[in-house]
């Protein structure tokens, strides 16, 4: 059986990542770090497949990935797209939100990964 979660090859890299988080990681990671969002345990730079997902559920399966200009430009766009299609292949949920959106709207933010919560089939509704 292949590993497709948080793979050794991919460490080095996560941990580069998480110490050097964009100021919207580090505002969202405020809100979700040590199940302080409805409970819920949330990791930041966690990799599934060959991808790095920037904060990640698996209770859930949803993660929220979060954007700086550069993933408006036609190739990384393109790249989003491939990725979350794979990711979603693995019945993965990906929300993404500009980092303004974070800075300037947390709460709208937060309100928007709860309206994306599906209550997994053996937990209790929120």
């Amino acid at each position: 059986m292949t590993r497709i979660y948080n793979k050794t090859i991919l460490k080095e890299r996560r941990r580069e990542l998480r110490h050097n988080q964009t100021d919207a990681e580090k505002a969202l990671w405020k809100h979700l770090r040590n199940k302080s969002f409805r409970g819920l345990k949330f990791f930041r730079q966690y990799s599934v497949s060959a991808y790095i997902i920037d904060f990640y559920c698996p209770e859930y399966k949803i993660a929220a990935e979060l954007d700086g200009g550069q993933h408006a430009e036609k190739e990384n766009k393109e790249y989003d797209r491939a990725r979350t299609a794979n990711l979603a292949s693995l019945g993965i949920k990906i929300i993404r939100f500009w980092n303004n959106d974070v800075l300037r709207n947390i709460e709208g933010v937060l309100e928007e990964i709860t309206g994306r919560l599906t209550p997994p089939p053996s937990a209790p509704p929120l």
